[in-house]
């Protein structure tokens, strides 16, 4: 899998460069393929066990070790996305990426390239957005590769199809339809001062308890999904409706004495975090449209938060 291109896509660094320093890059690639922090670990630490497996002549010959890294991890990333569709089945509850806090989640952009263009610095932001990786989620193993690798991390089709097993052409077509699947889910995206005092509210609202006030700050037809993971008490099923959704705050509110609510940002964006006794216990993203809540995204099982707890 060696590679012969001077200028590899990504903007990778020269072979020279220590293949470690692609470690941060890498885990941004396999996290957008994964939705899972833990998965994305595992995917680039098996990649560099195949890294040092090789042969000291065969590692010599390969021109860009993070060209040689990133078409490993694409490829453990395919497998893990074919066989984790099973195990997201037998998943008690909904299934929500892992959220990630601002440390983890800001990537530089093209490995090496301290001036990444303020277009793509965009498409990097966005793709960390909870509502962006809830859509990767419907896509097929291959849409998502695709999609991902060509249009958040600009890699050509001619090196996708080395990484997916098809032609070119046939990857196009796949980012083509994940693309669709993108623009058909997206929402316009409100002004991150206006998100920051619709959430910040919203955490008002729900310390008081104020019914009223949280079916104020929801449009009527809001969802919430709750990710519990089988390990901590958590709705099954989505709730619908702003009525619903702020009477099941309150009540799990009065439930929870002792907990404490801070805004901080996930993903990228302004969320919640909610804490009982110093430790981490529910990390809520936000989708808004129109100055109104349309999803919270709640994440509870501790599987998922130990981001925010290390």
């Amino acid at each position: 899998m060696s590679s012969g291109r001077t200028e590899p896509a990504g903007g990778l660094p020269p072979a020279t460069a220590r293949p470690e320093g692609e470690y941060r890059q890498l885990i941004h690639v396999a996290y957008r393929l994964l939705g899972s922090l833990a998965e994305a670990e595992d995917a680039v630490q098996e990649a560099f066990v195949r890294w040092y497996a090789l042969p000291d002549r065969q590692r010599a010959a390969v021109e860009v070790p993070g060209a040689w890294l990133t078409t490993v991890v694409g490829r453990i990333c395919l497998d893990v996305l074919g066989s984790a569709r099973a195990r997201r089945e037998r998943y008690v509850g909904a299934w929500i990426p892992e959220p990630l806090p601002d440390t983890l989640g800001r990537p530089t952009g093209r490995s090496g390239d301290a001036g990444t263009d303020p277009a793509e610095r965009i498409a990097l932001d966005e793709s960390l957005d909870m509502a962006f990786l809830v859509v990767l989620e419907a896509m097929t193993p291959a849409e998502r590769v695709a999609f991902v690798l060509h249009d958040v991390f600009r890699y050509p089709f001619t090196e996708l199809a080395t990484i997916i097993g098809r032609t070119p052409a046939a990857c196009r077509q796949l980012a083509s339809s994940a693309r669709r699947r993108v623009r058909a889910a997206r929402t316009p995206e409100p002004p991150t001062g206006l998100q920051a005092r619709v959430v910040k509210d919203f955490k008002q609202a729900w310390e008081a308890q104020d019914i009223a006030a949280l079916v104020g700050l929801l449009t009527p037809d809001a969802t919430v999904v709750v990710d519990g993971g089988g390990l901590v008490g958590a709705a099954l099923r989505p709730i619908t409706g702003a009525g619903e959704i702020a009477r099941y705050l309150v009540a799990i509110g009065d439930m929870a004495p002792g907990t404490t609510l801070r805004l901080q940002s996930v993903n990228g964006r302004p969320g919640l975090v909610a804490r009982r006794g110093g430790t981490v216990v529910t990390v809520a993203a936000f989708g808004l449209a129109d100055g109104r809540i349309t999803r919270i995204w709640a994440v509870r099982n501790p599987e998922k938060l130990q981001a925010w707890t290390e």
